[in-house]
């Protein structure tokens, strides 16, 4: 019987059940591909304990154990998962690569700003260059889904059937909140991210992911 993998999430997630905490992603292709997981909460003050430190070195989740198979980051993590089963990879090999370009095209292109955009409102709010920053801030984000928006154009995904190129940037478009307003300037971008959210795989993992913050709000 293979081993059924376990991942790391928090016990408290900071993103009040929103699905914005990256073991999300992880639980996403899992159930994509149908496999089985076991999942360990841990608090803020074990994610810096040795023994977690053991399993992602800067102390964050999640975290994938499998076997004697130890990961962390998300997008290594859903990359191994992608390869390990059918669901999420096209057959042939050029297509394999290039769902796994826009995988990390997700993450080191177009999550950058927007995460820098969302930690400056958290750290800069009330700094006097707050006001100048956040136009620049704003135009970094556009400049990407400007691009993103021309490449999907008219499909429903961006190589093809689904992939883990798709998981992984609809992952990152979500991270941008409706008050902030630049989303909803793409409209092939928000139905993009509907269609990904409306897969049974995503509204399974969601589900998971949101009954352990009703559970966080009730202890």
């Amino acid at each position: 019987m293979p081993n059924v993998p376990t991942i790391t999430a928090f016990a408290n997630s900071p993103d009040g059940g929103r699905g914005m905490a990256r073991d999300m992603r992880v639980r996403w292709a899992l159930e994509e591909t149908g496999r089985p997981y076991a999942v360990r909460l841990v608090s803020f003050e074990e994610l810096k304990a040795p023994e977690h430190k053991a399993l992602h070195p800067f102390g964050q989740i999640p975290t994938y154990e499998e076997g004697g198979l130890v990961l962390f980051e998300s997008g290594a993590i859903v990359a191994h998962i992608a390869a390990s089963g059918p669901g999420l990879l096209p057959p042939d090999a050029p297509g394999r690569a290039r769902a796994l370009s826009f995988l990390f095209a997700a993450l080191n292109t177009v999550e950058l700003p927007i995460v820098e955009r969302e930690q400056a409102g958290f750290s800069e709010r009330d700094d006097s260059w707050y006001a100048e920053r956040l136009p620049l801030l704003d135009r970094r984000i556009r400049n990407r889904l400007d691009d993103l928006s021309a490449r999907l154009g008219t499909s429903d995904w961006l190589d093809g059937a689904f992939s883990a190129g798709d998981l992984m940037m609809v992952s990152v478009l979500q991270r941008l909140p409706a008050n902030v307003g630049i989303l909803e300037d793409y409209p092939t971008l928000v139905s993009y991210v509907a269609r990904g959210k409306a897969r049974p795989a995503y509204q399974r993992a969601f589900a998971a992911q949101f009954a352990v913050f009703l559970q966080s709000q009730s202890t």
